[in-house]
């Protein structure tokens, strides 16, 4: 049995699939706050069976009790929805990272994006990484061919690296080896921060606006960033242990050192070692 109910999906156009899962590869949840702003006016396409996918005693649903009475459930959920940006029409995939099934959601969905005409896979992540928040917010690329990327977004890292997968990796991969050109961005979140960081989502979206050829509206999250930064300068300048290191961070970038690939594997294992929810080392900055 599959692992989804799909249902009415209307004419779809070429549509360009973009996915971000939360969890691992989510820091400062900048990817899935990018994409719950691409399907904020969407329709339901498909809906993923949670009781086989997910662990209820680690991603346990969220119970609403009012005045003493038990009310509401929210069960996480893993979603495909189409929306349109100009003329084009999208399909986003976006929910908790599975716990179960990685591969046959990878097989399922692959059956799905042939059916729907998906003409190309966008990923979205976001990694801790040595940079600044006073700085614009680096991104790197992955394309399963080249020239697929816009102009400006560098591949990266150079090397051989051998990392853990998140899920959305496998389903990319799974997507490539059909035939579907597939592509991810993944911006680059600074370690220390705690917190959402929406300004790591606007450049998320700005790059999958390149690649579309259009300009995608971005909502709110502008207000959010300008708020987070205003946050995260006046923690940081609180604290001349911090206030040092985000200034050495921001010569780095001056300097254009970017991080290795040796040093983007400790940031991302540190970024494991504390359960992958983006926290601080010294957990001196605000959640």
């Amino acid at each position: 049995m599959p692992l989804y109910e799909l249902d009415d999906a209307g004419e779809l156009r070429a549509p360009v699939l973009v996915a971000a899962l939360d969890g691992w590869i989510d820091a400062g949840s900048a990817a899935t706050l990018a994409v719950a702003q691409l399907a904020a006016d969407s329709r339901p396409v498909a809906t993923f069976d949670g009781d086989r996918l997910f662990d209820y005693r680690a991603r346990r649903p969220t119970l609403d009790v009012v005045d003493g009475s038990l009310r509401n459930l929210d069960w996480p959920e893993l979603q495909l929805v189409a929306t349109t940006a100009g003329d084009r029409d999208l399909l986003v995939l976006t929910g908790p990272e599975p716990d179960y099934r990685w591969r046959q959601l990878s097989a399922d969905l692959v059956k799905l994006v042939k059916q729907l005409g998906v003409t190309s896979w966008v990923s979205l992540g976001a990694i801790p990484a040595a940079v600044a928040h006073t700085r614009p917010v680096p991104v790197l690329g992955t394309a399963s061919v080249s020239g697929l990327l816009p102009d400006g977004v560098p591949m990266g890292p150079k090397g051989h690296l051998r990392v853990p997968s998140a899920a959305l990796s496998v389903l990319e991969l799974a997507v490539s080896r059909s035939g579907v050109a597939t592509l991810g961005f993944f911006a680059q979140v600074p370690h220390y921060v705690s917190m959402a960081y929406p300004g790591a989502s606007i450049e998320l979206l700005r790059h999958v606006g390149n690649y579309l050829g259009l300009e995608l509206p971005l909502g709110e999250l502008p207000m959010k960033a300008l708020e987070t930064r205003t946050l995260l300068d006046a923690a940081t300048s609180g604290d001349e242990t911090t206030k040092a290191h985000v200034e050495r961070l921001e010569q780095m970038a001056d300097d254009a050192q970017l991080p290795s690939g040796d040093e983007l594997i400790s940031d991302i294992e540190r970024f494991l070692r504390r359960g992958g929810d983006g926290g601080t080392d010294g957990g001196k900055l605000p959640n």
